[in-house]
């Protein structure tokens, strides 16, 4: 029998960081959306495989709920095994009614790679006959095979925290090892810190939508760090829906993998703001590249681009 049970092969690190305009179950009011994420077993029923789930932080009276969370599978077979994502409104009392459901083959994944991705919620994962939209899920993967750790740098991992819980987590950081300690790592891992200071250059916005009776808009970001509720906002650019701001800003982030970056973009108005829509990114890509640029669709609006720099300068903690 041992011939047939599976090895672990390497680890799957998963980010729930969103989902968006979530078809709302409830008559009055919205939905309390939770997530439940797991890996399906392979088809193979001669072989075991171990199906590990996670229940997700509820968000309440939310259609686009902020998760922001990050948790690890041990994947046995990344040829066939899947991650599926399922959506509940949470009833109380009564039993939760699914929302929607996606799911992500593991063979699509590059390993050593972050994968970015949003995944529209379909009823069912084997029927798909309904076509009906039901929102879009948000996901960071990065599927890291053991023996493969000196070709990329995980930041999930404790070396790349440069604290005392390297010395813990080596210990079931491979092979065999890892699945026995499954539990422990797992939970080292949430304690890992990546401290730094992330600079944000707010470049320009692009076909910003109309929003004012005038057809106008004088346009401003506000920047916000979600852990810390730390701000800063852009200048007010007067008559244009193709801003250009080029203002750098600073944010000193303790948590830096489980801290995220919203951007909200605003209407200023003589007798008040109007609200034009937001980006929202986590820190993962910058904290492996460093630096990039990119330009980010505008959510929540019928059209909008922004454009940013992003760079991060990492402070290593030294702690007993």
């Amino acid at each position: 029998f041992s011939d047939l049970e599976l090895k672990p092969v390497g680890i799957l690190e998963v980010k729930l960081v969103q989902a968006r305009d979530l078809t709302n179950k409830d008559i009055i009011g919205k939905s309390d959306p939770y997530a439940v994420l797991y890996v399906r077993p392979l088809p193979d029923k001669t072989k075991k495989s171990k199906t590990i789930k996670f229940v997700f932080y509820l968000q309440n009276n939310e259609l686009n709920p902020i998760w922001n969370e990050h948790y690890e599978f041990v994947i046995e077979d990344a040829t066939t095994q899947h991650l599926v994502v399922r959506i509940y409104d949470d009833e109380g009392v009564q039993a939760s009614e699914l929302i929607g459901c996606a799911e992500v083959l593991l063979r699509d994944l590059e390993p050593g790679k972050v994968k970015d991705v949003w995944l529209n919620l379909v009823k069912d994962l084997e029927i798909q006959r309904d076509t009906k939209y039901r929102g879009q899920v948000h996901l960071e993967l990065l599927y890291c095979p053991f023996g493969m750790e000196n070709g990329f740098t995980n930041p999930f991992s404790s070396n790349f925290s440069m604290t005392s819980l390297e010395k813990v987590i080596k210990s079931g950081a491979n092979g065999i090892d890892a699945i026995e300690n499954e539990k422990a790592v797992t939970q080292k891992k949430k304690e890992v810190i990546i401290r730094g200071v992330l600079s944000v250059t707010v470049i320009s916005a692009e076909d910003l939508p109309i929003v004012d009776l005038m057809g106008k808009a004088d346009p401003y970001v506000v920047l916000t760090m979600k852990k810390s509720e730390a701000k800063h906002k852009t200048r007010v650019v007067n008559d244009s829906l193709n801003p250009v701001w080029n203002q750098t800003f600073d944010f000193v982030v303790e948590d830096g993998l489980h801290d995220m970056l919203i951007l909200e973009v605003w209407d200023h108005d003589t007798f008040g703001k109007d609200y034009m829509g937001r980006c929202i990114l986590t820190l993962t890509r910058v904290i492996l590249e460093g630096e990039y640029k990119d330009t980010l669709q505008v959510e929540g609006a019928k059209s909008g681009k922004l454009n940013l720099h992003l760079k991060w300068m990492p402070q290593p903690i030294l702690r007993d």
